[in-house]
């Protein structure tokens, strides 16, 4: 009787381990069959430069190398340079030369492992790789985390450095936690639940991601389909997207000091109804803080003003580009 009574649960646990190994192996393989599938619908648009035995994914567009101010687009979290080439890029050919980057670990960049959780790092990393390409004290167009990777590049390079045009930047410490879905992947259950992800949530469920992500705007007819939310949906995107924003609050609590010292122009663009990055906890400090920072705030706006208000990015860029001294006439 007592050997019944040991070996039953032993069994039952045992067959519950077999049925949850045989599940992994299913999504596992639904997995790898669906980031197939996103990679091949959604290909570079540029090319992989190699750094450090890696690759960082660029796309140039606009206008000739020394005919025109060079811009750098820096994605925010979780996303690729496809945020951009939707409608900013086209708007923005005709005057100037344009590299759009994949962030390390995201789109189709390698990942540098617990390193690239620092956005100066990252700079680091985005700098070499644009080095060939020998722009000239480029202004540097960030949206979101990488608002954060923006400064951490001026921080370290502000001489080469024309201007920072932040696009609801998260630049600041921030009270509370990032919320459940980024505890959870963070944790021991985290490559469980992105296993699942990857291997079975619909893709339509990023419908109701983006419709937050834009609120109150609404989103563009065709952005998703042309963004690829299956890049982001991949198992190792989640996990190199998590890493790093986890890992954010402390790397801008240790940045912050030093942004006072910065001396180049910066434009901020902030919606007031921003509740991915809020306001007043980053947009509003920085301006207070940095004496060259200039914020406008775009009443009933939310976290995508290059979207939802893009001819006030475009002003914004020609605002920074003419203060850096890189075009002559100032902007209408």
């Amino acid at each position: 009787m007592a050997l019944g009574n040991f070996t039953t649960p032993v069994l039952v646990l045992l067959a519950l381990a077999g049925m949850m190994a045989g599940c992994a192996v299913i999504a596992d393989q639904r997995a790898d069959t669906r980031e197939a599938r996103w990679e091949a619908s959604h290909p570079p648009l540029g090319r992989l430069v190699p750094v450090d035995g890696r690759h960082v994914h660029l796309l140039e567009a606009g206008q000739p190398a020394g005919t025109a101010p060079d811009l750098v687009l820096i994605h925010g979290a979780n996303g690729n340079l496809r945020d951009f080439t939707f409608d900013l890029v086209g708007r923005l050919a005709d005057d100037y030369r344009i590299v759009a980057i994949d962030r390390p670990g995201l789109g189709w960049s390698d990942s540098w492992g617990e390193a690239d959780s620092d956005p100066q790092f990252q700079a680091r990393v985005l700098r070499r790789a644009l080095a060939p390409l020998g722009l000239e004290r480029p202004v540097l167009v960030a949206h979101s985390y990488g608002a954060a990777v923006a400064l951490g590049w001026a921080l370290e390079a502000e001489a080469e450095t024309g201007a920072l045009v932040l696009l609801g930047g998260a630049t600041h410490p921030w009270p509370g936690d990032l919320g459940l879905w980024y505890r959870l992947n963070g944790s021991a259950l985290g490559a469980l639940g992105r296993q699942l992800l990857a291997g079975f949530v619909p893709e339509s469920a990023a419908e109701g991601v983006f419709e937050n992500l834009f609120a109150p705007a609404d989103v563009p007819d065709g952005y998703i389909a042309h963004f690829g939310p299956g890049l982001s949906m991949r198992r190792a995107s989640q996990a190199n997207n998590t890493r790093q924003v986890n890992a954010l609050l402390d790397h801008v609590t240790r940045m912050q000091p030093g942004y006072a010292d910065l001396s180049l122009p910066i434009e901020l663009v902030h919606g007031d109804a921003d509740v991915t990055v809020g306001l007043s906890i980053h947009g509003e400090r920085l301006a207070r803080e940095v004496a060259s920072a200039r914020l406008q705030v775009i009443e009933n706006g939310g976290h995508m003003p290059h979207h939802s208000h893009p001819e006030k990015v475009v002003a914004a860029i020609g605002r920074a580009a003419w203060r850096a001294g890189l075009t002559t006439a100032p902007p209408d």
